[in-house]
């Protein structure tokens, strides 16, 4: 299914508004295709779908956590360390618009505000959420390593000096998790993949 369909989706069940819908989705998309987006960008939620649709039957609402793939990332800024919560500020108002319920805004926000630190949440909804946001980490290593360079990209404003001890900190952070992934599907298919594609990568900064 095409992001702008998926969207339209959730949508409709809210309003039938499709002005309203159209603004909203040509926002998003704006927002992912920024230029100086290599990563964080439209293929990235597309792959995030992928993985979520193949536990959809495991996620108890499938609405809230597709609302939160799309703004999860619609502000950033390699230079902030606010974009989760910018992004999670900017889907509260647009969910407001569509007259979602106050409870499922303020899930969908924190859903957003809990991808900054990836901790395992006590709602399993949101671990498979952050689960399919690192998803790229137990991929092949050539997928992966393609990952690296695009990250590598968006963080260009940075020299090498500050960058790599920066992404080492992030990496070991990772490795130093009792489990990366939150959830069983996700541990069982990219724990082990994920942790030597960290390992290799920290070897090459």
């Amino acid at each position: 299914m095409e992001l702008k369909e998926r969207f339209l989706k959730i949508c409709l069940p809210f309003t039938q508004d499709q002005n309203l819908i159209e603004s909203l989705w040509s926002e998003i998309q704006k927002k992912y295709t920024e230029r100086e987006r290599y990563y964080h960008n439209l293929e990235h939620l597309e792959n995030m779908f992928s993985e979520l649709d193949s536990v959809k039957d495991r996620i108890s609402n499938f609405s809230n956590i597709s609302f939160s793939v799309f703004y999860h990332d619609v502000i950033y800024d390699a230079s902030s360390r606010i974009n989760e919560e910018e992004s999670s500020e900017f889907a509260k108002l647009r969910l407001q618009k569509l007259n979602l319920d106050p409870d499922c805004i303020g899930k969908i926000s924190e859903q957003i505000i809990v991808t900054k630190a990836h901790q395992k949440s006590i709602d399993r909804d949101t671990n498979y959420l952050l689960d399919a946001d690192l998803s790229i980490l137990g991929k092949d290593l050539e997928t992966y390593i393609d990952y690296t360079k695009k990250i590598r990209k968006e963080y260009s404003i940075y020299p090498d000096l500050l960058y790599k001890p920066g992404r080492k900190n992030v990496l070991k952070h990772f490795l130093a998790l009792e489990n990366i992934f939150k959830t069983e599907d996700f541990q069982e298919k990219y724990e082990v993949q994920a942790r030597e594609n960290i390992q290799f990568e920290i070897g090459g900064l």
